[in-house]
């Protein structure tokens, strides 16, 4: 089944659902002689001084890794296209009006958005607003 493009179908349709579990982003060293996907990590990006990697809070916890923030996760249900244009601006643009900070990673499905866990119940607010 394609994705959503429609932006006003996607708004709509949104579906944000907040996950009640805490997690972090970490930066892992290259010389970690660790297998990351038993980390069980929701995303990996490679950037050039480090491996991020998004886990659970206990995970990192556990594995004495160091982070800054905890995070909570909203996962908007909508099945958004890949190439749909507008819905980060949208629901970015809704958490920047009430000061929450949003960092995005989108799947093939879905967007997810992780806020600092003390705004999570204000975020879906502001993104139920726009629905």
């Amino acid at each position: 089944m394609a994705g959503i493009v429609d932006l006003q179908v996607l708004l709509k349709e949104m579906q944000p659902v907040l996950d009640d579990v805490e997690y972090v982003f970490c930066v892992i060293d290259k010389k970690l002689n660790k297998n990351i996907l038993d980390l069980n990590p929701v995303c990996t990006v490679q950037e050039a001084e480090g491996l991020t990697v998004i886990l659970e809070k206990k995970i990192a916890d556990d594995a004495g890794f160091t982070y800054e923030g905890v995070y909570s996760k909203i996962t908007l249900l909508v099945h958004s296209s890949l190439e749909a244009v507008g819905l980060t601006a949208a629901f970015s643009n809704a958490l920047k009006d009430v000061g929450i900070s949003a960092n995005v990673i989108a799947g093939f499905y879905h967007d997810h958005i992780f806020v600092p866990k003390d705004n999570a119940l204000e975020a879906i607010t502001a993104l139920e607003a726009l629905s």
